[in-house]
């Protein structure tokens, strides 16, 4: 089996335990941590990943994906989104309020879909695959992203530039 297409619901392998006999002394403590909510987004996100390869014409392993399949995948995606994006001809176009609807798409925001990536990128990485050949970090994908967040944000009036940070006096400047 392809490595990197394992699923996180796979029955452990035994050989993965180690059990320690009562009265010896372990590093790592025996007490089993609840995953936190962004790793078990990142899990779920990872195989909602694989399925998508996995139902792909021709179906393809992780090994073999490139960044032209992590495009294919973000815009599969765009039918599930909740964000409203208005067209040039729309009258609403760079208005973040509109007063009516209109029959402009909705898409996946672009801040989920930059969450969404950096998750798939560390996925990818704990999963045997090396930052290398991670598809998730090419540039074709980053040009994709930094495309969606200026598309969106003058189709709906939301400027993403950074704030500048205020600088505050230092205590020698008081003489």
């Amino acid at each position: 089996m392809d490595p990197y297409s394992e699923s996180y619901n796979s029955p452990p392998d035994s050989s993965s335990f180690s059990t320690v006999a009562p009265g010896s002394s372990s590093t790592s403590p025996a007490v089993a941590t609840t995953p936190s909510r962004y790793e078990n987004q990142k899990r779920r996100d990872w195989n909602t990943f694989c399925q998508y390869l996995r139902n792909h014409h021709p179906p393809l392993f992780v090994s073999q994906c490139s960044g032209a399949n992590v495009l294919e995948f973000l815009c599969y995606l765009d039918q599930f989104g909740k964000t409203k994006v208005h067209n040039l001809i729309c009258p609403f176009y760079g208005h973040p309020n509109p007063p009516a609807p209109c029959p402009c798409p909705l898409r996946q925001a672009w801040g989920s879909l930059d969450a969404l990536i950096g998750r798939l990128r560390a996925a990818y990485e704990e999963n045997g695959g090396s930052p290398e050949t991670n598809p998730f970090g090419v540039r074709a994908v980053r040009l994709y992203l930094r495309e969606v967040r200026d598309l969106q944000s003058k189709a709906r009036g939301i400027s993403y530039e950074k704030k500048k940070r205020k600088r505050l006096p230092q205590q020698g400047d008081i003489s």
